[in-house]
């Protein structure tokens, strides 16, 4: 049995409150423990965009009940709740911003962010959802106004590329990568449709094999996961998300049998690097236990997400969680959860 540090995932997108149907506390932090994951971090863009302290609270009232994980809490902004910001800052892990199409449209332009970092408290990360058109700006931008940048979701050569030069330069910037855009490339788009649209979207496999040929470059492996319910993919204007906790691992762990990547490479980017950006401490008796030999394939409907869609459904993957530890307890076991709901606890409470 293979031995980690519970991982971390700083992207998780949990729904509530708003979308509850799509995934909540319960589902999506069991999703997160079957998973491996022992804390995630929630992104703001609900359906009512967590841009108040008051939203904040009220997303943390709910969750403290809810959750059997740890989680904490990105803010949101539009450039116009400027005032809400020193309020916050000591119940959330970092500010997102999105300055691309996603999903809800909470967007803005460079004019906007850059009126953000030089109000958001500096060495608080700021990550953004910043594509090849915009990524150069905003990581000048960051480096202009001393805050601490991550960008999200690397999916291509240029994009990485950026980043690598504005490391170069002493910029204070990180990037991680999502395991779609390292183990999908556009042709599943192709083959499989809505089930595996997402921004950004998937890639050549030129852009692929540049991020694996450059994974040193990468801080932080985040899934990304962004549930929608099974009939909203099928509809006719399908949104953008793929859900991601429960096959991280295990998409990782085939890598490492393929020598594409070691167990040591999985720890930093699934546990030392999110912990280190995000200013996230673990309890050492917060681990989880893994058969790496164990082959099971994917199957969506059976997963503990509400989403019940993979762009991995029907693929054979090879390593299984077993047993999940937070904090000494054992809270997972071959597939049955052992705690109750509001077991976890809210990273950098403000209630």
């Amino acid at each position: 049995m293979l031995k980690l540090p519970g991982l971390i995932d700083p992207h998780v997108h949990l729904r509530t409150p708003g979308q509850e149907y799509k995934e909540d506390f319960i589902s999506g932090t069991k999703a997160a423990i079957a998973g491996g994951f022992t804390t995630i971090l929630d992104m703001p863009n609900n359906a009512v965009p967590i841009t108040t302290l008051e939203l904040l609270k009220q997303k943390q009232e709910t969750a403290k009940k809810a959750i059997l994980c740890d989680v904490g809490f990105h803010f949101g902004s539009l450039g116009q709740n400027f005032e809400e910001f020193t309020k916050v800052q000591n119940g959330v892990t970092g500010i997102k911003i999105y300055l691309n199409q996603t999903t809800g449209g909470f967007i803005v332009d460079t004019t906007a962010f850059r009126k953000i970092c030089e109000r958001w408290p500096v060495g608080l990360p700021i990550l953004v959802h910043a594509e090849a058109d915009v990524i150069a700006e905003v990581i000048e931008i960051g480096h202009q106004t001393m805050q601490n940048i991550h960008i999200c979701h690397i999916s291509s050569q240029k994009e990485l590329e950026t980043v690598i030069q504005a490391k170069q330069n002493g910029y204070k910037v990180t990037c991680g990568v999502t395991p779609h855009h390292l183990f999908l490339t556009e042709e599943a788009t192709q083959r499989l449709g809505s089930i595996a649209m997402m921004k950004p979207t998937l890639k050549p496999q030129a852009d692929v094999d540049f991020l694996w040929n450059h994974l040193q470059d990468i801080d932080i492996i985040e899934s990304d996961h962004a549930p929608h319910s099974l009939e909203e993919k099928q509809n006719d204007k399908p949104p953008f998300g793929v859900p991601g906790l429960e096959t991280t691992l295990a998409l990782l762990l085939t890598a490492v049998k393929e020598n594409k990547l070691t167990i040591q490479d999985i720890t930093r980017l699934c546990h030392d690097g999110p912990a280190k950006i995000f200013n996230i401490t673990e309890d050492k008796q917060t681990y989880i236990e893994v058969d790496e030999n164990e082959v099971w394939t994917v199957d969506a409907a059976q997963l503990f997400t509400k989403a019940k869609s993979s762009p991995w459904n029907g693929i054979t993957l090879t390593g299984k969680v077993k047993q999940v530890y937070i904090r000494g307890t054992k809270v997972f076991e071959n597939n049955q959860f052992l705690v109750e709901p509001g077991f976890g606890q809210i990273i950098k409470n403000i209630i």
